[in-house]
């Protein structure tokens, strides 16, 4: 009776924790302690101003290095120069600080932090330290697990430097800073009942990305509806579309899909 419980139980944690896989932030939940994962995000993004379409990808090694802690390192290549090109790297760290769970509910909260190095030109006053622009950014992120569905809130703050190769941050230092903010919601749409790990499971979500500039005042409001499959409780597919719903900051690709490929080996250390 001891072990069914405990089948049962960890059969339930999975199901909730694929919840909180978000396709555009990250959720309060970390991964799996002692496990290992790859990454590979691809965005596919249309310029506004010319038939050119940007593509960026980030391929990344993300470690589990206990239940509060994980960590990660990716790489960032675009085709800013008409060919695809290594553009600089990130490492990310995220940090559980508190755990309020239940059965099929819980309350997390965590702190993350990034620092990122960028060689390719700034070419718009919107700041993103995932594959535009050097330097750093940090915040906390909340998120709610009830039953079938999760819910994740994210506020940080972003601070802009100088790219490499004397790409200078051409909007001025008292542009440099923002605040980003986001608010996720996914849901297990399949399986109905979930019985087995080994089950497919498919989410959907809507993400809310948004950001401040603190010197400017300027901003953007995005939406990135997508769809997920996890095969396996290992690897997963997001398929997304992100789109811009009003700005009034400079940005020169700010719609377009964006597909992640993932897969973990748990307790691989």
């Amino acid at each position: 009776m001891k072990l069914q419980f405990l089948l049962v139980a960890v059969i339930l944690s999975l199901s909730g924790y694929d919840q909180e896989l978000y396709s555009a932030t990250e959720p309060a939940s970390n991964m799996s302690a002692r496990s290992i994962g790859f990454r590979v995000d691809n965005s596919i993004m249309d310029e506004i101003t010319s038939s050119k379409v940007n593509y960026h990808l980030i391929p990344q090694i993300r470690l589990g290095v206990s239940k509060k802690l994980m960590i990660e390192a990716g790489a960032f290549f675009s085709n800013r120069t008409e060919k695809l090109r290594a553009e600089g790297g990130s490492f990310y760290a995220k940090y559980r600080f508190l755990s309020n769970d239940a059965m099929q509910r819980h309350f997390r909260m965590a702190a993350f932090a990034r620092i990122s190095y960028n060689n390719s030109d700034i070419h718009q006053e919107e700041i993103n330290m995932y594959g535009h622009n050097s330097g750093f950014e940090t915040g906390v992120v909340a998120t709610q697990l009830l039953r079938k569905v999760a819910m994740s809130s994210s506020v940080s703050f972003l601070k802009a430097r100088d790219n490499g190769n004397n790409n200078k941050f051409i909007y001025g230092s008292t542009n440099s800073k923002a605040v980003n903010y986001t608010f996720s919601i996914g849901k297990l749409m399949l399986p109905k009942e979930y019985k087995d790990y080994r089950q497919t499971n498919v989410n959907l979500m809507v993400e809310f990305l948004n950001q401040v500039n603190i010197g400017s005042g300027n901003y953007y409001m995005d939406v990135a509806p997508s769809v997920q499959m996890i095969f396996n409780s290992q690897s997963r597919v997001d398929i997304g579309y992100r789109k811009e719903l009003s700005s009034t900051l400079l940005r020169t690709a700010p719609n377009g899909f964006f597909i992640r490929l993932e897969h973990n080996f748990f307790n691989a250390f």
